[in-house]
């Protein structure tokens, strides 16, 4: 009787190997899922730090209007998410560029029209572009429009510089690593 009841708890070869490849599998998607929520993790932080405005600040001034507080990113820039048109963008904020200007494949996903090709000066020489105007930016609680700008189709990535032809139509501050932009103070 107790040779039976051996007999019959013994694994068959069969049902261990199956029972150690299960285990093995179960090891590498561990490992996997792992590997996933670290590339994620560390994603989010180069992000976050490349763009540490991506929920942008807004609070009212002494005088009751809107302003928006930015901070600097590690890299010494501006960087920001906003809206053009009601559709979500990165801007980073440039007071060196005339215009905002806009890269081709962004500016064809948000239904910008070319108008007139020009030539433009930048800081990797000259190019060609368009002319096109911006029916509205939204930077926080700070709306601008209609606002000048370019169609690039020599810039790379997706972000935004937001030149002078909307940064002049705000008050600006830098101190220490935040920019602080507000509506001019009528007199």
């Amino acid at each position: 009787m107790k040779q039976r009841y051996n007999d019959s708890m013994k694994q068959t070869p069969d049902t261990g190997t199956q029972s150690k490849q299960l285990g093995k599998g179960m090891i590498i998607a561990a490992w996997l899922l792992l590997l996933a929520l670290l590339t994620w993790f560390f994603n989010e932080q180069l992000d976050q730090q490349h763009n540490p405005n991506r929920q942008v600040l807004s609070a009212m001034s002494p005088d009751g209007q809107p302003q928006v507080i930015l901070e600097r990113n590690r890299f010494g820039h501006y960087v920001a998410t906003g809206l053009i048109n009601a559709q979500p963008v990165v801007f980073m904020l440039d007071t060196g560029a005339t215009d905002v200007s806009v890269p081709l494949p962004v500016a064809e996903k948000l239904g910008l029209k070319k108008g007139q090709a020009l030539q433009y000066q930048t800081a990797n020489g000259t190019i060609r572009a368009w002319q096109t105007v911006i029916d509205e930016i939204s930077l926080g609680e700070l709306r601008v429009g209609p606002v000048r700008a370019s169609i690039n189709p020599r810039a790379q990535g997706n972000e935004i510089l937001l030149g002078m032809s909307f940064l002049k139509q705000l008050d600006f501050s830098q101190q220490g690593n935040t920019l602080t932009l507000k509506y001019p103070t009528r007199n």
